[in-house]
């Protein structure tokens, strides 16, 4: 840094170190990654927050179909159904071949895979917390049992 006389100062250490971490660039790729990651769940847990895309991904995991054969089972038209292929698209869980008129829909379940790791995180957090509280539990009800035998 410079000052006013024209002399330099020593770099601050916060200073030179939160460059170091901007300057470094495999860090900059990883947290790239990891917000595109982030991304990639979102748009994934938006498209799974409806009902109707929920059943559509499971007719999908059953076959290939078309935008009209996903419609018909809620009765929407094929611009509605559309619509919400789309929003599957967009989060990577559907991909769409167009054949003439048809637009055939495909279950891509990689993004799935990925949702799935990230919750299953969550599910190793409350099992551990779940399994401890079943511990205190028992502990108590066996105190009281023998508290009720004296």
């Amino acid at each position: 840094m410079q000052r006013n006389d024209g002399m330099s100062e020593p770099p601050n250490p916060i200073t030179k170190k939160l460059n170091r971490s901007v300057d470094n660039l495999l860090r900059a790729a990883m947290l790239n990654h990891m917000v595109e990651q982030q991304a990639h769940l979102d748009a994934v847990f938006h498209a799974l927050a409806d009902p109707t895309r929920r059943a559509m991904l499971g007719q999908l995991a059953e076959r290939e179909l078309t935008i009209g054969e996903l419609a018909t089972p809620f009765s929407m038209s094929f611009a509605g159904a559309s619509k919400h292929v789309r929003v599957l698209e967009s989060a990577g869980l559907v991909t769409r071949t167009i054949q003439g008129r048809t637009h055939l829909c495909r279950l891509q379940a990689a993004r799935l895979a990925e949702a799935n790791e990230w919750l299953r995180r969550y599910e190793r957090f409350w099992n551990e917390r779940l399994d401890t509280l079943e511990s205190l539990l028992r502990a108590e009800d066996e105190a009281a049992a023998k508290k009720s035998k004296t």
